[in-house]
């Protein structure tokens, strides 16, 4: 059986209150717990320029699995542990967008060379040149 929308956001009410301390849950008003429910279901948790969500259920198991890859302009302020991470990442991205670049560039020149009929080394290929001419015959 399945719950109604209705039901689930009671539910989320709920367990937020059952987390505090038991007296001040109970210090809440009717007028207290609507504004609680009201503010849990305006979360705006589909506001992101990028929202992938798969889920993957696995044959003869009971339980499936989903992966959550959320992207967009961020708009909470940034731990300093945060800032550190992003400036890693930053700096690692960089760094392999560098290394693919230099590859490609280093390909274009050899197949370059190899166009002009440039040979360095005597009787020595990679067979690059090879395997391109023969995308176009």
């Amino acid at each position: 059986m399945t719950r109604n929308r209705s039901d689930q956001q009671h539910t989320h009410v709920k367990q937020l209150l059952n987390k505090m301390d038991p007296e001040v849950a109970a210090s809440f008003s009717y007028k207290q717990r609507k504004a609680l429910q009201k503010v849990i279901n305006t979360r705006d948790w589909r506001g992101h320029a990028i929202d992938f969500r798969p889920t993957l259920a696995l044959p003869f198991l009971p339980w499936s699995f989903y992966i959550v890859f959320l992207g967009g302009v961020n708009r909470r302020s940034l731990t300093n542990t945060e800032r550190f991470t992003a400036a890693i990442v930053f700096l690692a991205s960089l760094l392999i967008v560098g290394l693919v670049l230099i590859g490609l560039v280093f390909v274009v020149l050899y197949l370059l060379k190899s166009w002009l009929g440039i040979d360095i080394f005597a009787g020595e290929s990679l067979g690059l040149w090879d395997y391109f001419k023969a995308l176009f015959e």
